[in-house]
């Protein structure tokens, strides 16, 4: 199989534009996945999220996971558990209204970065540039958050997930994951391929409204972090696609392509995560 793509950011304002665009329209058509490097967020401020995000997790969520791996016996399963996650989050909510002064025991200064790459998909699909942030953005702007998340050692890892199969509901992932303990998963061609964890790069994940199978496996060493951003259209944003992307015979793209709002389709998300998504649209 091919190797996982990779893109180097900084070639978009050289003359390997035109190979770097094209390059991340192969890895969105074929992967749904892609890996930045030379992003431009400093390196310094990835090392304090991580270092924080670590902390956090000691400080303040450690021991209501082994509670709650106690309570449930977790340590002494014998077979697959399919109906849980070896993993401890909580949510960040940036857009359109943040919480971050409502999470407990949180640093004042933590944040995350978003990362544009809206135009860029504009570019690579023949768009008109902010076609797609004009499509997302329904009547109160889009939804923006993080979930912050630490996989910790499981004595179990062959029959509890770290994270059980699924895709994402929304439009761009942002995931920014452990370059030390590996974990995240794609399925491509029926195989499953690991992400490989790069220092100080950002994973890109395209969700169900751009279209994309991931997991993410527990380990038996090492405590993993990640924390994925979640771009998402605004909750009465109309979904469709754009009317230059589809065949020109109107009445029957109608019939294959419904519309559909957003909320409507995050609501039957939720019972139906884990499952698969074609029978979701």
């Amino acid at each position: 199989m091919e190797n996982f793509p990779v893109i180097n950011l900084e070639k978009l304002n050289r003359a390997e534009r035109a190979n770097t665009t094209e390059m991340i329209k192969d890895a969105c058509e074929n992967w749904g996945f892609f890996e930045l490097v030379n992003h431009g967020i400093p390196h310094e401020v990835m090392d304090t999220v991580e270092k924080m995000t670590k902390g956090h997790y000691e400080k303040c969520m450690e021991q209501r996971l082994k509670e709650l791996v106690a309570s449930k016996g977790l340590e002494a399963v014998q077979a697959e558990v399919t109906d849980l996650d070896w993993e401890s989050t909580f949510f960040l909510r940036h857009l359109p209204v943040s919480n971050i002064s409502e999470v407990s025991d949180l640093d004042d200064e933590y944040s995350w970065l978003r990362k544009e790459l809206l135009d860029l998909l504009c570019e690579n699909l023949g768009l008109e540039k902010g076609y797609l942030k004009k499509a997302f953005y329904g009547s109160k702007g889009p939804n923006f958050g993080t979930k912050v998340s630490n996989y910790p050692p499981c004595p179990k890892p062959d029959l509890i997930k770290g994270l059980r199969t699924h895709t994402d509901p929304g439009v761009i992932i942002l995931l920014f994951q452990d370059d030390k303990v590996s974990g995240l998963q794609l399925l491509k061609d029926g195989q499953w391929v690991n992400v490989p964890p790069m220092g100080h790069s950002i994973v890109v994940n395209l969700g169900d409204q751009l279209e994309e199978v991931q997991e993410c496996d527990a380990q038996s060493d090492g405590t993993r972090m990640s924390l994925a951003s979640f771009y998402n259209p605004g909750n009465d944003a109309v979904i469709y696609p754009a009317p230059t992307l589809v065949e020109k015979e109107a009445e029957e793209s109608k019939q294959v392509y419904p519309k559909f709002v957003f909320d409507d389709y995050m609501k039957l998300y939720a019972g139906l995560k884990f499952q698969a998504k074609e029978p979701r649209f």
